[in-house]
């Protein structure tokens, strides 16, 4: 990844779950970059401080200047932004245990200001969970968008997330489904639905793809754009930004012609 610059931001999404282990910031990542291929200025932020995962998803584990540096004082949150191949920008946390120690977690609500003049949209990779990092993460958003595994624990842990989200006063714009294998024992969308009070903005299927996508260390957007998951996440991604999938197949686009 390379250095990136500044301009005018519009909207921040955090990406959050009730538990881990749910694709949580695979979705986050995908979600991304799809938005990014989208002509939007898109900026990917990880704020799972005390288990970022964003740059391992990215082929960047270790960076010169990260998140922690600018919460600690230590350097400006330009020098943490780095752009990656896809041209979407990347703020990583670091990896390393000594900088929890070094962690200012009081100076997220100070450089939230900061965070909004960076892209049209921005996405935050949060931590799992309701304890005090994720909802600090949460904080700092305008909208939340809340990932989900079809089975009962999993759906209940995202309706206490949603409970707290809506009592911060956000706006939860609904639900994401993530490794749906269409197996009996699994919640059926309505169900989940109706639990949640939410609206479903897609359905990820399980994919073998995504487990490659991450051990090539790049977003499943670029590596397998055709895989029924990287086409779910674009899929999810247009309805979230409000525009209209532009995904046809070849005899469509000749009737439609």
């Amino acid at each position: 990844m390379t250095k990136a610059t500044l301009s005018e931001m519009s909207r921040s999404i955090i990406i959050t779950s009730g538990k881990g282990g749910v694709g949580k910031t695979t979705t986050a990542v995908n979600l991304a970059t799809a938005m990014n291929s989208m002509n939007e200025d898109v900026t990917l932020i990880d704020l799972n401080l005390t288990t970022p995962n964003v740059g391992l998803h990215l082929g960047a584990p270790v960076v010169p200047i990260t998140l922690n540096h600018v919460l600690s004082g230590r350097a400006e949150l330009v020098d943490a932004i780095y752009e990656h191949e896809s041209g979407t920008k990347i703020i990583p946390s670091s990896l390393s245990v000594r900088e929890l120690k070094k962690l200012n977690t009081k100076n997220l609500h100070s450089i939230s200001k900061d965070v909004k003049n960076i892209s049209d949209i921005v996405i935050f990779d949060g931590a799992a969970g309701l304890g005090q990092e994720a909802t600090s993460a949460m904080f700092l958003a305008d909208d939340v968008v809340i990932v989900t595994n079809p089975e009962m624990p999993s759906v209940t842990d995202a309706l206490k997330t949603a409970k707290v989200a809506e009592e911060m006063g956000k706006n939860v714009l609904g639900a994401i489904v993530t490794r749906v294998r269409g197996k009996k024992s699994e919640m059926t969308l309505q169900s989940i639905s109706e639990m949640l009070e939410l609206p479903i903005l897609g359905v990820v299927p399980e994919d073998d793809n995504v487990q490659e996508a991450l051990s090539m260390r790049n977003a499943l957007t670029i590596t397998h754009p055709r895989s029924k998951a990287s086409k779910a996440y674009r899929q999810i991604a247009t309805k979230i930004l409000g525009k209209e999938v532009e995904e046809k197949g070849f005899w469509a686009r000749v009737l439609g012609m």
